[in-house]
Parts: structure tokens; C-alpha cells; sequence
């Protein structure tokens, strides 16, 4: 399994772009399945991969983590049963508190450092720079001086560790391999011979590390982040043309399955955004490229219109392998006769998403406070730090899942900075709409897809507080009075307005320019802060915005602009006597 992250399926040849270089791409469709609709499941990064293993959705119970005491690991599954698997991978979050359980489910693995602020090289004097993400930036700058030339890049030697196992271990049987790269996930770090690829014309500032906010750059700069994009996705094009040549070279086609897949894609400025996470799952970011060669059915050059999922990888290889499937996985195997009619998708706290292949219903929650969110787990870990103390303190233990193994897990309560409210309820046609530019409003067809939702929230045992939050019957049929697409009508549009500059708002000595910290230090601004935006009170990020203005936090984080100017107001008459 050749595994990408932040790989763009609308980017590149074999599904009909002509905008990256990838010619491995397209040979690698030559030779494979290569799948029209795939879906991601739970999101991003790790979320993702505890599906991998597990073959079931886990982002209704829990966010970021590590894998759970309860958890049927696939990887863990092959090597009991005398198959030998190997992680080969550059994907930093495995070594941190939220992912610390993954890779050690494979018999063997190893780690190629220097990704994305991995705090690898020490360099004491390096300044620090500020802003948020500030550490981050100033260990990437370190990093790179490591990286002279692509030999040195972490993406590389992942695909050396690959090929290394591959020329120990091709002639052997029984093993698993996976070579995972981060890569072209963000930063879109690559040398002159791929940059060269995409000539253009640009004079502005280092730009290949796109914030998740709303795009506040120049056509210009946009234009460069793509091609800094596209230049990456072509480095990756050659190193899976590496294990395309490897495997051509040592007639491994007749008896070798090969999946080449991702964890989900990026916006490069589409629906006027960067990133992910913060605004809803669009198709750029849950539509996925999946090509998969199996020796079993034998099909090569051919295209799938079966509705498909991460979750289907599990099963896939543990039959492929001729072991059972656990009976909580809730995937199916890609090489068999089931179909799903509808694809769940979705991450903790935000919009809760179903598709049925041609329509795609993004769920918002019913009211503002986004709540109740509660999560569930026995790993109480964030992606790089443990649970505080606070965070803890109003755990309790919750009655089993039916996937838990009897097991009785922690329950908390969870406020979030990443509000879905802000962009409400929404409803597309991929057919006649595949940018999803025109949110549709029709209670019959809400009707249905409400139904989908709902019946995939029970089949994956969803809490009740997830219904609640949604405003959907946790028991019974869904009625007229769960819709809300036409009640929140109009918040995309909303959320794709350029942010006001400060200018528009009234301002003082405290105002939507001052450091959130600085606010919640003065007691008659912080009762402002909890009137208008409760959850910087509230959510284990605020360590992460403390730094942060309002007006900034803005960029990044849905607030609707009449809470801005209600919070500028109030701000300002704590200064002028009123």
C-alpha cells in the first residue's frame, strides 16, 4: 500500500486534469482500478488512519487520538497470524501523543524524520519569528538546511526504506508493506528540478505553507501556493513510479496486491479557503483518488463507479490474506459483490456529511452552541499533548459501545473552536454542480439524505448527544421538523465574503486588535468575550490562539461578522465611559 497524504484526486490525469505532471499516475491507472467515487470516512490525519486499521467510522465518538484498548488493528491482525508487516513512513504524527499506538502494531517500522516542523534538528540560536504556528516554522527552517538535496528529503527515503524491504523481501510470501509519505501535505517543500516543472512569473514572499484560514493572498501568491502544490504531487508522481518500475522489473503483478490511496485532499483557495478542518468537507476534500490492483479479480485499465471508502481497506487485505474479518468492522472488501448506498463522512464536532454518490448532505448542527459534544475514550490524548487536568476532571465512565468490547469508556464534555454553525446546513447536486457553488433547498430531497444520514449515525452507533447536537431523532423516523437547510440558507455565501479589515469595526484601547489573552486578563472584557464567543473560555485550543487577535482569530475560524461588530462595540464602550 503506497499511502499519500493531502493528495488532490481533481488535480491529477487519470481523473481528467491536465494541471500536475504525473505521468505514473496515469500508467499506475493502466494498470489497476482505478475508482470514481471514494470517500473519506473519519478526518484528517489520524482519524483516518485508526480507520485503516480498524475498518470503521470513529469520528462520531472521538476526536484526534491514538488507537483504543478495544480497537481491532488490521496491521496487528496480519502479523499474529504469521504475516510479517512493515511501516516505512515520514508521517511525524505518528510519534506524537495523538498517534503513539499506530505504528507499533507492525512487526517492524521505521520513522524517515524532518516533516513539517518534526522537532528533529536543534539549532538553539534560531530565532524564534511570531505569530501562531511561530515554533513550528522556526523547526522547518532547521529542518530543511538537512535536506540539500532530494536525496535528503524525507519523502525519499521513505521510498528507499520501501524499496529496501521490497529487494529483501520480494521473493518471500506472507508480508505487508506500507510505504506512507506526508507528502503533499503542507508544507509543499521540493527541489529546483521539480520546481522548474511550473515556470512562472512571481516576486513575492516564500509561499508554500499555506495557514488554515480564509484565502487573504493575491492572485498572485494563490497562483504560487498551487504550482509550490503541483511541483510536490510530481515529486511523489516519481517515487511511485520507483515501486512501478520495481514491481514491473520483478514480475510482481501476478501475485502482489498494490493500493495507492490517501487520507484526504487540500483546498488550494477553492470556495475562497485554504486547507481543511475549519470550513465544511467539500468534494476537493473527501473525493479521493483510490487505484487498486488485486490478483484476485485481476482487472486492469478498468473504472468503478461502486461507492467505496477508506473503511474498505481493512477488510480488503485481511481477505486477501485468506484471515476473518472482525465482526466491528464495518467496511467491505473491494474485490466483493457488497455496496453501500450511502458514504458517511466527517470530523468530531464539525458537520456530520452523507452521499449517496450524486447528492451530498452536509449536516450543521441545529443552534449556535454547537451542543452537546461529547467524546468518548479510553486514550485521553490531543495530537501533541495529553488531556489537562481540567479537561479530566468531569470524565466519567459511560455505559459500553457495542465496539467496545464490554469496555466502559470516559465520557467528557468538549467545547470547539471549529464551529460548523457559521456555514449551516447544505445541500449539493455533484452532477449539475461538482464545484458545489449552489447550495440546494428541497425539503423532499433533505427528506431522504437526512434519512441516509441518520441510518448510517445508528448503524455506526452513534451517541445520543450526536443526534441532539444535529437536531436529529435519535429513535424514529425523520420528519419535517429535523430539516434545516432551508432555515440556514445563506450561510455559505456568508462564508465566503472577504473578512472586513479592522477599519470596519469600532475600536478603542481594547478592540478585535488585541491578543485574546489580553482580553480574558481584564475581567469586563472577558465578559465580553464569554457573551459573544463562549468558547475561547471554553475549548483546550485557546492555548493555541492565545497570542492571536479576535480580528485574526477570524481568518481562521468561522465567527459571523455581526458577532464581530457586536464584540467591537462592546469592547469599546468598556473604553469610552459608556
Amino acid at each position: 500500500m503506497i499511502m499519500f497524504d493531502s493528495l488532490n484526486r481533481h488535480l491529477l490525469p487519470p481523473y481528467g486534469s491536465d494541471a500536475i505532471i504525473a505521468p505514473n499516475f496515469q500508467r499506475l491507472a493502466g494498470r489497476t482500478v482505478t475508482y470514481d467515487r471514494c470517500y473519506a470516512g473519519s478526518l484528517p490525519c489520524m482519524p483516518a488512519r485508526r480507520e485503516l486499521h480498524t475498518g470503521r467510522y470513529n469520528f462520531l465518538h472521538r476526536s484526534w487520538g491514538p488507537l483504543e484498548p478495544f480497537d481491532d488493528s488490521m496491521p496487528e491482525q496480519l502479523r499474529r497470524a504469521g504475516i510479517h508487516t512493515h511501516l516505512t513512513s515520514d508521517h511525524q504524527h505518528y510519534w506524537e501523543d495523538g498517534g503513539s499506538t499506530y505504528h507499533t502494531r507492525y512487526s517492524t517500522w521505521e520513522f524517515h524524520r524532518g516533516q513539517e516542523g518534526d522537532p528533529w534538528k536543534a539549532v538553539v540560536s534560531e530565532p524564534a519569528g511570531d505569530g501562531r504556528g511561530a515554533a513550528m516554522y522556526r523547526q522547518d527552517r532547521i529542518n530543511r538546511r538537512y535536506m540539500a538535496t532530494e536525496a535528503d528529503h524525507p519523502q525519499t527515503r521513505t521510498f528507499d526504506g520501501g524499496l529496501e524491504f521490497l529487494e529483501t523481501n520480494a521473493d518471500a510470501d506472507d508480508w505487508f508493506l506500507q510505504i506512507e509519505t506526508f507528502d503533499p501535505h503542507e508544507p509543499f517543500f521540493t527541489h529546483k528540478n521539480y520546481k522548474d516543472l511550473y515556470p512562472h512569473d512571481y516576486d513575492g514572499p516564500e509561499f508554500d505553507w499555506p495557514q488554515y484560514r480564509r484565502v487573504t493572498e493575491s492572485a498572485d501568491q494563490v497562483n504560487h501556493a498551487r504550482l509550490e502544490y503541483a511541483a510536490l504531487v510530481s515529486m511523489c508522481d516519481a517515487s511511485l513510479g520507483r515501486v512501478l518500475d520495481f514491481m514491473d522489473e520483478h514480475a510482481m503483478w501476478d501475485d502482489t496486491m498494490l493500493i495507492v490511496n490517501t487520507d484526504h485532499g487540500f483546498l488550494l483557495g477553492e470556495h475562497g479557503w485554504w486547507a481543511k478542518v475549519v470550513q465544511p468537507w467539500f468534494e476537493e476534500l473527501v473525493h479521493l483518488p483510490l487505484f487498486c490492483w488485486d490478483p484476485r479479480r485481476r482487472e486492469s485499465g478498468v473504472r468503478s463507479a461502486d461507492l467505496v471508502q477508506t473503511i474498505d481497506i481493512p477488510p480488503t487485505l485481511i481477505n486477501y490474506f485468506g484471515l476473518e474479518v472482525p465482526a466491528d468492522v464495518q467496511g467491505h472488501d473491494l474485490a466483493g459483490d457488497q455496496r453501500r448506498d450511502a458514504a458517511l463522512f466527517g470530523i468530531h464536532g464539525g458537520h456530520v456529511n452523507v452521499t449517496d454518490g450524486r447528492f451530498v448532505y452536509l449536516r450543521g448542527p441545529r443552534s449556535a452552541d454547537n451542543a452537546p459534544l461529547e467524546q468518548y475514550t479510553l486514550m485521553p490524548t490531543h495530537m501533541r499533548g495529553r488531556w489537562s487536568v481540567e479537561e479530566l476532571a468531569d470524565a466519567e465512565l459511560a455505559p459500553p459501545f457495542g465496539f467496545t468490547k464490554g469496555l466502559r469508556t470516559l465520557r467528557t464534555m468538549r467545547s470547539t473552536l471549529l464551529n460548523p454553525y457559521a456555514f449551516g446546513t447544505l445541500m449539493f447536486d455533484l452532477e449539475t454542480d461538482p464545484g458545489q457553488l449552489d447550495p440546494i433547498v428541497d425539503d423532499e430531497l433533505e427528506l431522504r439524505l437526512a434519512g441516509l444520514l441518520v441510518e448510517a449515525m445508528r448503524a455506526a452507533e452513534a451517541p445520543a448527544s450526536q443526534f441532539e447536537r444535529l437536531g436529529l431523532p435519535a429513535e424514529g423516523p425523520v420528519g419535517p421538523e429535523h430539516l434545516l437547510a432551508a432555515e440556514q440558507a445563506g450561510r455559505a455565501a456568508d462564508a465566503v465574503v472577504p473578512l472586513p479589515p479592522l477599519s470596519d469595526f469600532a475600536t478603542g484601547p481594547l478592540g478585535l486588535h488585541t491578543p485574546i489573552a489580553e482580553l480574558l486578563a481584564v475581567p469586563a472584557a472577558a465578559d465580553v468575550v464569554a457573551t459573544h464567543l463562549p468558547q475561547l473560555r471554553q475549548t483546550e485550543l485557546i492555548t493555541a490562539v492565545a497570542g492571536t487577535s479576535i480580528h485574526g482569530l477570524a481568518a481562521t475560524v468561522p465567527i459571523p461578522f455581526a458577532t464581530l461588530a457586536a464584540v467591537a462595540d462592546d469592547l469599546a464602550s468598556l473604553t469610552s465611559g459608556a
